[in-house]
């Protein structure tokens, strides 16, 4: 026969809803990953559209 017992403790029961935390601005770092993001989409955009190109004489 065991000695003890385990009882199973349920967790305490929210009342009020949970606020909305406000967004926090972004730091330096990903601020510099958003520029490389934008100047790199940018860069495949113009790469993939077709430009007027002469023929090589």
């Amino acid at each position: 026969m065991p000695a003890f017992t385990f009882e199973k403790i349920s967790p305490p029961v929210r009342r009020a809803p949970a606020a909305a935390t406000p967004k926090k601005p972004r730091g330096l770092i990903g601020q510099m990953i958003n520029r490389f993001a934008e100047r790199r989409a940018k860069r495949a955009l113009r790469a993939s559209t077709p430009r007027d190109e002469k023929p090589a004489k």
